[in-house]
């Protein structure tokens, strides 16, 4: 009994360790203020990389912590983007109740989704979000009296955020808004994994059999983690179309959910961080990319897939954490 007691002693220390902030991190968050003072012509791009970051972070919870692939995670993001969008459109433009009504409705459609999805794993789970996916995009396509179909969602009126602030053109109201939603959500999602909760979560990625024969209760875990992530996602949805005002069927296609897995390869997978260090990445160099070759933009995104796949297999964060233990064993 005592030697348990011990081990849990120093699982518990163990987290409060990671829970604490590095300076790292903080210079990261002060970072992100930059775009309004130097790169003020990009607020735009800035509050699309927020938004982008915001759903990686959700597919990271579930994927670099539980261990769960999904080809279908854009189902939520788009739940999130009509939900948001049709409710503005029907007369209540309000940002932050329909930022929370929408969230809601994504994470209602994932708790319900989650009963499915911690019964199966690796080729079946895949498959089954794939489908998932593409069954809420046709539904969608088909209720163009709803969703307006190919055409988008027509009719999205925005209020001012708090009664005061526009969604101006410039993106300053649009980056505002979007990063602190980021930033609180980040604070939900590290806090939820520096727990004893996000300990059974890597539990459970590692050895799925195991982890029942313990104690701890797999599906349940799964279950939670699950909805956990597809409210994140239908956040990252709404704030697209908040953002925007407007909403199209691209919000729940496959292109959306292959995108933001390489987002999040790219950045590391279950690194916290690595979801939002590849959205930064992503989009910039899209960005980029795109000015060179509009219609080949593509091929440059793949070859530095190749090699970040080659040369920093756990990502960006793995292979700065890798040379920065390599550094610190050298030194004496």
């Amino acid at each position: 009994m005592r030697v348990g007691t011990e081990g849990v002693a120093r699982c518990y220390l163990s987290l409060e360790e990671q829970a604490r902030w590095r300076k790292t991190e903080i210079a990261f968050w002060l970072a992100t203020l930059l775009p309004f003072v130097l790169f003020t012509s990009y607020l735009s791009l800035a509050s699309q990389i927020a938004i982008t970051a915001l759903f990686a972070l959700s597919l990271d919870l579930i994927l670099g912590y539980a261990g769960i692939v999904s080809l279908g995670h854009a189902a939520f993001f788009g739940l999130g983007a009509y939900a948001a969008g049709l409710i503005a459109k029907h007369g209540w433009g309000e940002p932050l109740s329909g930022l929370v009504l929408a969230a809601a409705v994504a994470g209602l459609c994932g708790y319900a989704m989650s009963f499915i999805i911690a019964r199966f794993r690796h080729l079946a789970l895949i498959m089954i979000t794939l489908g998932l996916g593409l069954l809420l995009y046709e539904a969608a396509n088909s209720a163009s009296w709803l969703t307006g179909g190919a055409d988008g969602l027509q009719g999205v009126r925005m209020w001012p955020l708090l009664g005061r602030f526009r969604f101006d053109l410039y993106g300053i109201t649009a980056y505002s808004y979007s990063l602190v939603v980021l930033f609180l959500l980040f604070l939900a999602a590290r806090r939820l994994i520096h727990s004893p909760f996000g300990l059974a979560l890597r539990g459970i990625r590692e050895n799925p059999v195991r982890m029942p024969a313990i104690g701890a209760a797999s599906h349940a875990h799964i279950r939670k983690i699950y909805t956990i992530a597809a409210v994140i996602a239908g956040a990252a949805g709404a704030l697209l179309a908040q953002t925007t005002s407007t909403v199209s069927l691209e919000v729940l296609g496959f292109p959306r959910s292959a995108d933001v897995l390489v987002i999040l390869i790219l950045g590391g997978a279950g690194r916290l961080y690595g979801g939002i260090v590849g959205a930064i990445i992503y989009m910039v160099a899209r960005d980029l990319f795109s000015g060179v070759n509009p219609q080949y933009w593509y091929f440059w995104i793949g070859l530095l897939l190749i090699a970040v796949v080659i040369f920093l297999p756990n990502g960006i964060l793995g292979g700065l954490a890798r040379w920065t233990a390599s550094w610190r064993r050298g030194t004496p």
